[in-house]
């Protein structure tokens, strides 16, 4: 108990310094106009809106747009392929009710209830498809506008984290805890 009382006091003793190497960072002047310029978010969230990967490339935030287009690809290309499978089960359905039987199921599926379950099974997945596109474009936009306010956000260079504990918190008849207090000069 000793040890453990002993290495807290130890740790939360000294002084830890962020963003020590900022000062070494360079921001280019373009960079810069985005920091400054209020309007960014909403310019990034537009252009994101307009064409999607857009308002990442305005924010220079390049490793998005595959991310941002796989989405948005694999959300269409599950949305066309439970369409097409939807109208083809649809189609032979149909077919088997007018007295057709030469659709590429009849091996497979001989009851026409299972084929509308077929049908049901990929218009619901169709569905979840849409959902899907849409919910990337939105996140496609939002992300645009989180990653340029995210540009904005100051930190300021005299950050520091010096915690200190107060005796009256060894006080054991009454509670025990730690204090710890951030100054931002």
């Amino acid at each position: 108990m000793k040890n453990l009382i002993f290495l807290i006091l130890f740790c939360f003793s000294t002084n830890i310094y962020a963003q020590s190497e900022i000062d070494s960072i360079y921001i280019s002047p373009r960079k810069q106009k985005l920091i400054n310029d209020p309007l960014t978010p909403s310019k990034a969230a537009f252009y994101s809106s307009v064409i999607p990967g857009l308002g990442q490339v305005y924010t220079r935030r390049y490793w998005m747009i595959p991310i941002v287009y796989g989405g948005l690809g694999a959300s269409a290309y599950y949305y066309n392929f439970n369409n097409k499978e939807m109208n083809k089960y649809r189609t032979a359905y149909k077919r088997r009710l007018a007295g057709y039987f030469d659709d590429e199921y009849i091996d497979i599926i001989p009851e026409n209830e299972k084929l509308l379950e077929g049908m049901k099974f990929h218009r619901r997945y169709k569905d979840f498809s849409f959902i899907f596109l849409v919910g990337t474009y939105v996140l496609n936009i939002i992300d645009a506008n989180v990653g340029a306010h995210l540009l904005q956000f100051n930190v300021s260079e005299d950050l520091s984290f010096s915690p200190y504990i107060e005796s009256d918190y060894f006080d054991f008849s009454q509670s025990a805890g730690i204090k710890f207090k951030i100054n931002l000069d």
